[in-house]
């Protein structure tokens, strides 16, 4: 039951939201194509193992740590709807 004047179901229409926003990013990350043998943002060689492990690996290790890092400083809130106000 929803409170106030949201409609029944904007909750979980936000949770919804939400939880297909993280999906699509995620699918969007995952690496397509042929391994590269060297990172292509510090053309340090990238080893075998990798290649073979990530199949369409584009970063060296230290590259892709350092990209994940900055992305979890990003919020995956979803705000198109997350004040109360808003779904009034």
């Amino acid at each position: 039951m929803a409170s106030g004047w949201a409609q029944d179901g904007a909750v979980q229409d936000q949770i919804d939201a939400t939880v297909e926003s993280a999906v699509q990013q995620a699918q969007s990350r995952i690496p397509k194509g042929e391994s590269l043998t060297h990172c292509e943002e510090c053309d340090v060689p990238i080893p075998e193992a990798r290649r073979l492990a990530m199949p369409g690996v584009r970063l060296c290790i230290r590259c892709q740590a350092e990209r994940e890092q900055n992305d979890k400083a990003e919020s995956v809130y979803n705000r198109r709807g997350s004040k109360d106000s808003q779904l009034r």
